[in-house]
């Protein structure tokens, strides 16, 4: 067994006889790209392509400064002052190989919980070109049936009267623009690295929403010298065990306390509109084209979906990985049919792409047992996923008149599973959802009122009007509420 070194700058030397490391001088990096949400999939994607970019000696101007404005955000911003901001990821393949690598790209994080201006002064640097989000769908703020800005919040309230004392990322992004604006500086672009339909477009609306109340000469100005282009990003990257850790540690001989894991798969497709330049990504595989739209849709209302289908029918299962669910044969058909019958008739054709291919790479992806993906991570915070991954898909084949009994037992599963948070064999489930209390309210009405879980319609818009939705709604949930053997359901229906 090897020794496991500690990951530091200072190590490198030592830890490159182990694994590929940066072979570039880090500080030398300026601060290109200031990042918001430093997660798992940051590290293990737009972080890993500047990585990749600055292994063949470019983008020397492009470090990224990653940004936490979230408490939960202090543990990283500790491990990465302890390990120079390094962080090893571990591509693992569905043989069981694995590929470690250290990445370097990361030069610097900052904390804005507790002293905002350190963070706004790196956003208003003549450095920085570029601040990306990875925010979640829940962090843009807006209503999911209007799409409108949600002023309501607290923290929103607070920033409209307290500029200075930003606490969400539109009041640091008004922040910063403004000082830059004041200062003459040109506008950086803001990137949406997230899984939302037309994920620019939205930042856009809601930033300019947010700053025509605050400062609306500011708005204006951003309106005018902002770019936001929308972008369509895919790697799946499940949250990092204790066991990723122990076998760094133990087969690698590199200790590094938050590793990530990620499939061999990845994609970014951006639309090449940048206020202040960008790092020529096109270098390392990412594709730049006019129109993001229809590859955005693709994902959302495959993979994204797809793995909402798994994910909720397998938590009342038992089933307790994706892989696993992909193990049953019963799953992994009801998954193709919902693919094949519901979610690609709404999508056409997508210049570049065989929709057959992808559909079969998906299914691939998602059986990876070495990947392990927990289905408590992707029934995460279906409140702000399911909207746009498959209540939209709904919608359009209601308007159309396609399927959607596949779709519609998703969300009794759903119901089911914000009302009892047991699977069938009475184990509890972790339900991590910031609309937890309320899907709970609303589905716990079910028994008396069989459409108490879709009268909430922030969710789900006008379904409760639709005559043929609720009737295959009801059956569905009178079903799951008489006998939760979700699998003798599913190969009814295929």
């Amino acid at each position: 067994m090897k020794r496991p070194i500690q990951l530091q700058q200072q190590n490198l030397e030592e830890v490159g006889s182990r694994m590929p490391v940066p072979n570039y001088n880090r500080e030398a990096n300026k601060t290109g790209i200031v990042h918001i949400g430093v997660g798992g999939f940051h590290r293990a994607h737009q972080a890993y392509y500047l990585h990749q970019l600055r292994q063949l000696g470019e983008a020397s101007d492009w470090g990224i400064c990653g940004i936490g404005l979230r408490e939960a955000d202090a543990k990283l911003h500790d491990i990465f002052n302890k390990q120079d901001h390094l962080y090893t990821l571990m591509v693992k393949h569905p043989d069981g190989k694995i590929e470690p690598e250290v990445i370097g790209s990361i030069v610097n994080f900052k904390m804005g919980v507790t002293d905002s201006e350190p963070v706004i002064a790196c956003m208003a640097n003549a450095d920085t070109r570029i601040v990306s989000l990875t925010i979640t769908e829940g962090g843009y703020n807006f209503n999911p049936t209007t799409g409108e800005f949600n002023f309501d919040n607290p923290d929103i309230q607070h920033e409209l009267r307290y500029p200075n004392e930003p606490i969400t990322v539109y009041g640091f992004l008004t922040a910063a623009l403004k000082r830059r604006r004041d200062n003459g500086l040109p506008a950086f672009t803001i990137l949406s690295c997230d899984n939302i339909e037309h994920n620019g477009d939205m930042a856009r609306k809601m930033l300019l929403a947010f700053a025509e109340v605050q400062d609306k000469g500011l708005a204006e100005w951003i309106a005018q010298e902002v770019c936001f282009p929308n972008s369509m990003v895919d790697r799946i990257t499940p949250v990092t065990t204790k066991a990723d850790i122990e076998t760094l540690a133990q087969n690698y001989g590199v200790q590094d306390a938050w590793p990530v894991t990620c499939e061999p798969f990845i994609q970014w497709v951006v639309e090449d509109k940048f206020s202040n330049g960008r790092p020529a990504f096109e270098k390392v595989g990412v594709q730049f084209v006019p129109d993001v739209g229809p590859y955005e849709k693709m994902k959302l209302r495959l993979l994204n979906a797809g793995h909402s289908v798994l994910g909720l029918l397998g938590a009342l299962h038992g089933h307790p990985t994706i892989n696993a669910c992909l193990e049953d044969q019963t799953f992994k058909t009801y998954l193709r049919a919902y693919l094949d019958q519901e979610a690609t008739p709404i999508l056409g054709n997508i210049e570049g792409i065989d929709l057959e291919d992808y559909k079969y790479s998906l299914l691939e992806r998602f059986a990876n047992p070495n990947i392990k993906d927990s289905v408590s991570r992707i029934c995460s915070e279906s409140s702000a996923k399911l909207p746009k991954f498959l209540i939209a898909t709904i919608h359009d084949n209601l308007a159309t008149g396609g399927s959607i009994k596949f779709a519609t037992l998703i969300i009794a599963a759903w119901c089911y599973y914000s009302d009892k948070g047991k699977d069938r064999q009475g184990h509890p489930i972790e339900i991590i959802d910031a609309m937890s209390t309320e899907l709970h309210q609303a589905a716990k009405q079910t028994t008396t009122d069989p459409l108490a879980f879709i009268r909430q319609e922030s969710l789900f818009g006008n379904l409760i009007k639709n005559e043929r939705f609720t009737k295959l709604y009801t059956e569905a949930v009178h079903k799951i509420y008489k006998d939760t053997n979700i699998k003798k359901y599913m190969k009814d229906m295929i």
